[in-house]
């Protein structure tokens, strides 16, 4: 059998033996793919461009839409390369990258959605106090906080999966490498270890969904109590697509990591991976988009100074 000295590359899940179907996928993937550079990338190019923009609310989203970025292109870039060549290798390097690069940013976004809840909290439960707590250093600190986080995170969990000793081959069962998947190549109670660093883990985001829970509680009841419907409507506005993105983010992927092995199958592994590591990067820019009045301006006024560039 062999161990992880052995082992120079993986065989990621080939998501179809036909042809023409890795060639539709391929298509698929490249199409999400697209539209995840295109939505981030103007946000990143408005929220930068425009100085109405400059607040802590735009300052998050821009570190969101620059994480779902390198989220999407640490994943889905080299699935699109295996469909179109008709191959399943990665490297044991690169599959390590790939988990150290993945786990940086996926912890990182998640830290930066509990940060946003915050700065909507203080926003509209405490908005006197807003300049004071929410000034730039401070939001310097706390998105550094989130990438070093992410960071110290990737390390850990890096380490401790790629120590193992691999004695079940070397295929992974998943469209890019995902350590669960790689746990289960791991000889007999080796795994453990990783394990109980992912339940570490999992207990630190519970800490922060809580977090989250508790903010748009208080948030709700502040809107409840605003007397005008216009200013209530504008708190939604605010919130709402929040919101969504974190339970999207949150409900997927504790799906991914927590769910049973007996509602395990490689058919529901995919697709809750597709759901956790694609998906969110893609329908982000469309959320915050949907009832942001502000950013569709700085997006139509970003088209508009293309236009006359182009003329």
């Amino acid at each position: 059998m062999p161990n992880s000295s052995s082992v120079s590359e993986f065989l990621l899940l080939a998501f179809a033996d036909v042809r023409e179907l890795q060639l539709l996928h391929f298509g698929l993937f490249l199409g999400i793919y697209l539209a995840a550079l295109l939505g981030n990338g103007l946000i990143l190019i408005a929220v930068a461009c425009d100085h109405r923009l400059h607040t802590p609310m735009y300052f998050f989203l821009l570190n969101l839409a620059l994480l779902d970025l390198g989220c999407i292109s640490t994943t889905v870039p080299k699935a699109m390369a295996n469909s179109l060549w008709n191959t399943r290798a990665i490297s044991y390097q690169g599959c390590a990258a790939q988990v150290f690069i993945f786990v940086i940013l996926i912890t990182a976004e998640f830290y930066i959605l509990t940060v946003m809840s915050y700065d909507r909290y203080i926003a509209i439960c405490k908005p006197l106090h807003y300049g004071s707590l929410l000034g730039s250093r401070a939001c310097a600190q706390m998105a550094a906080a989130a990438w070093g986080s992410g960071f110290l995170n990737a390390v850990l969990h890096t380490a401790s999966t790629f120590s193992l000793p691999l004695c079940q081959g070397n295929a992974v069962d998943q469209f890019f490498c995902e350590i669960p998947q790689i746990l289960k190549l791991s000889c007999s109670d080796a795994y453990l270890r990783e394990v109980g660093a992912l339940v570490f883990s999992v207990s630190l985001a519970f800490g922060c969904f809580v977090f989250i829970v508790f903010s748009y509680v208080q948030i709700f009841r502040a809107v409840l109590r605003i007397p005008s419907e216009q200013g209530r409507h504008k708190a939604f506005s605010m919130c709402l697509p929040h919101l969504a993105v974190v339970f999207l983010f949150i409900i997927t992927g504790m799906f991914a990591y927590l769910k049973p092995p007996s509602i395990s199958s490689p058919s529901m592994n995919l697709i809750v991976a597709v759901l956790y590591s694609v998906v969110p990067s893609s329908a982000n820019p469309l959320i915050y988009s949907m009832r942001n009045q502000e950013l569709k301006h700085a997006v139509r006024k970003l088209f508009g100074y293309m236009l006359l560039c182009n003329q």
